[in-house]
């Protein structure tokens, strides 16, 4: 993970044109079977482990991994996490927990969530807003209730929008009083970044089916894939490869065993070239 960050250290988001670097925060669940893992039990007669990651968005990159047991809350992984100052980490609405969020902000960070519906608050000021973007409006908030005061002294910045590609309304909840309303709609769109690295190690990495039942060899296993994981990213860098780190990874995956440069594996077909007249039979000489 150093060794990548180093190599994709300097560059930062030309969409959003931050000033720190997004990071995406959530958790997936790898489900196992009772039967064959009967100490992964976490819900009923169900059987996992939860993988918890921080994704450098920008890069695609994992940051910071923890793989703890299935029935272990998600807010709890926010108390490992080191928040680096000037960063952006946008998080789903299960990781609101008030305290928990005040630490991101004394930290010197900026977050961006969703609200809670039963979140009580006044609002201290309103601000205009151009509906016509989407954003309904956009307050400066401070949180009712002595023990959500507690834990959340300072002032929020509460967003309403509205999203016309799904049509639903959206309550978000950040620290950043600067940024446009849209740029934090955005930041917090680009939270699916992260689902779509979970749903891509799973299909591609071998974590649907493991090759040890006992709690050590799954987690070299998924260790081993997150390292696989990394160890193409920092092909895709040093080698310098045209297109994404997923495509660069498709690729691997469907040609593995080619013994072919992984530069020239990647690379795509000139289809200028004329196909070669290659006759379907071979000719038989001598007769």
């Amino acid at each position: 993970m150093r060794r990548a960050a180093q190599l994709y250290a300097g560059s930062s988001d030309a969409a959003l044109k931050l000033d720190g670097e997004l990071f995406a925060i959530d958790s997936t669940l790898i489900d196992l079977s009772l039967a064959i893992f009967p100490w992964a039990r976490w819900q009923g007669t169900q059987a996992a482990v939860k993988l918890n990651v921080m994704l450098a968005v920008t890069h695609e990159l994992p940051v910071f991994c923890t793989l703890v047991a299935g029935d272990v809350h998600d807010v709890n992984f926010l108390d490992e996490v080191s928040f680096e100052a000037g960063g952006y980490y946008t998080i789903d609405r299960g990781y609101v927990d008030y305290k928990r969020l005040y630490k991101i902000d004394q930290a010197g960070a900026w977050f961006v969530t969703r609200a809670k519906r039963n979140m009580s608050y006044y609002v201290v000021a309103s601000h205009p807003v151009d509906k016509s973007g989407g954003v309904r409006s956009d307050q400066t908030i401070r949180l009712n209730g002595p023990k959500a005061r507690r834990d959340y002294p300072g002032l929020l910045r509460r967003i309403h929008y509205y999203d016309n590609e799904t049509q639903n309304h959206l309550v978000f909840l950040t620290n950043h009083f600067g940024l446009l309303a849209l740029i934090i709609a955005a930041i917090y769109k680009r939270r699916w970044e992260i689902e779509l690295f979970f749903r891509w190690i799973k299909q591609h990495l071998r974590l649907r089916g493991f090759f040890s039942n006992n709690r050590n060899g799954v987690a070299v296993q998924i260790w081993t894939a997150l390292c696989a994981y990394l160890l193409v990213a920092i092909a895709q860098r040093q080698l310098a490869l045209p297109g994404s780190l997923h495509r660069t990874l498709q690729i691997i995956s469907i040609s593995a065993l080619e013994k072919v440069p992984l530069h020239q594996l990647v690379m795509k077909d000139d289809t200028r070239i004329d196909p070669l007249d290659t006759p379907i039979q071979l000719e038989l000489n001598g007769f």
